[in-house]
């Protein structure tokens, strides 16, 4: 089970990095000042942040076992999870009335990572209580 977490969690950081590629090449970063987007800066890269330091603390757990660390994991992934349902909701918040560089974003792209996070943070939950 500890492999098939990597496996889904690096599906769902392939999809998010596609998603932030959109958001990006939309022009994203430079709709902050006029207040287009509905992304905060702060949001869309703290989102990441704490997805891959998760993971270097999963890796880590993989590496020596400890218990402890697969915990400290599942901590940092909450936060990402958290901040990734805050990007969701505003998200959807958007409708046809989105006038961000987000309005670009398929819907199967956000319901692969939406999903593959989903079941990244229950396997790595249910690891971790395994322990």
């Amino acid at each position: 089970m500890r492999l098939v977490t990597v496996v889904t969690w690096l599906i769902t950081a392939l999809v998010g990095a596609y998603l932030l590629y959109l958001w990006l090449s939309g022009g994203g970063l430079r709709q902050q000042k006029t207040k287009v987007t509905r992304f905060p800066t702060a949001l869309i890269f703290s989102h990441p942040t704490f997805a891959v330091s998760a993971l270097a603390c999963w890796t880590i757990f993989l590496l020596t076992g400890d218990g402890g660390v697969a915990w400290l994991a599942f901590a940092v992934l909450t936060v990402a999870a958290l901040l990734g349902f805050t990007m969701f909701t505003r998200w959807l918040g958007g409708g046809r009335h989105a006038r961000g560089a987000e309005q670009r974003f398929p819907l199967l792209a956000v319901a692969v990572h939406g999903l593959a996070g989903l079941t990244t943070f229950v396997l790595v939950l249910l690891t971790a209580a395994r322990l």
